[in-house]
């Protein structure tokens, strides 16, 4: 049976911090190169170092234990590991500790949610924070057909990971799904201590041994809009613009909307 790690506290900061040291090269931040390192990444000194923080003060929290650290040293972490937006969000979540660029949450959801994903004329979805697909219109269930009208609990991650038509369906499977890992992880720092989510996670890192490595690899990335291909059993190839949306009042969810590109064809 597959150990989950936390979603929070201060083993999942441990954790999260770690990862990211390890893969911080010295070159990354300006150290000179020295040979016959046994790793590649950052030594525990030299991060402390750099981050203006004592050298067990950090091992401690990279340990796990239970000590406090303020937003000024976890941005001095963030800044000199290099992180990105989403995952500097991620590290403060973890740590408990607000962070003062953070953006302001939004309030209750709006009811009319539903109705307005049906009149979208493009396939449209709606998910929560577990990713559940709450609703869809026909484009989208003509578009997912042989999964969102026989699951009675779809959802999109346990499709992403456990359902046959995925890796057929999706072009470029396997870096779509990598990069899903990846922004679903960014989000449930927000929702952390959601036993539902817990679950979801407990559950996938179980029956996917793929979700498992992928979740343990600590990638942490915004959600990012884009092109989508499909192979569709009927329509052949289809090429989409995503476009994701938080609903105003709504910040548990996110609008989902999939508007096909139509390709530029010259002939010379």
């Amino acid at each position: 049976m597959t150990t989950i790690d936390p979603l929070t506290g201060p083993k999942a900061l441990g954790a999260f911090l770690r990862a990211h040291r390890e893969r911080t090269t010295p070159e990354m931040v300006g150290l000179p190169q020295v040979s016959r390192r046994r790793t590649s990444g950052l030594r525990r000194e030299e991060l402390a170092q750099i981050s203006g923080i004592s050298t067990t003060w950090y091992t401690w929290i990279e340990q796990g234990r239970e000590v406090s650290i303020s937003a000024a040293a976890l941005a001095r972490l963030a800044q000199a590991l290099r992180l990105r937006p989403a995952e500097q969000e991620y590290l403060f979540t973890l740590a408990g500790v607000k962070n003062p660029q953070a953006r302001p949450a939004a309030q209750a959801a709006d009811s009319h949610l539903s109705h307005c994903v049906h009149l979208l004329n493009c396939p449209g979805y709606l998910i929560d924070s577990c990713w559940n697909m709450l609703a869809w219109n026909s484009h989208a269930g003509q578009l997912f057909a042989g999964w969102l009208e026989r699951d009675p609990q779809p959802n999109l991650l346990r499709f992403m990971f456990l359902h046959p038509l995925a890796q057929t369906l999706l072009i470029d499977w396997e870096a779509r799904a990598q990069r899903v890992v990846a922004e679903f992880r960014a989000e449930t720092s927000h929702y952390a201590h959601s036993e539902t989510l817990r679950q979801l996670v407990l559950t996938l890192r179980e029956e996917s041994s793929v979700f498992n490595r992928w979740w343990t690899q600590q990638e942490v990335l915004a959600r990012q809009g884009g092109e989508r291909r499909f192979q569709h059993p009927l329509r052949g190839q289809i090429c989409y613009h995503q476009q994701t949306l938080v609903p105003a009042g709504s910040s548990e969810l996110r609008l989902v909307m999939l508007v096909e590109q139509s390709e530029d064809r010259h002939v010379s």
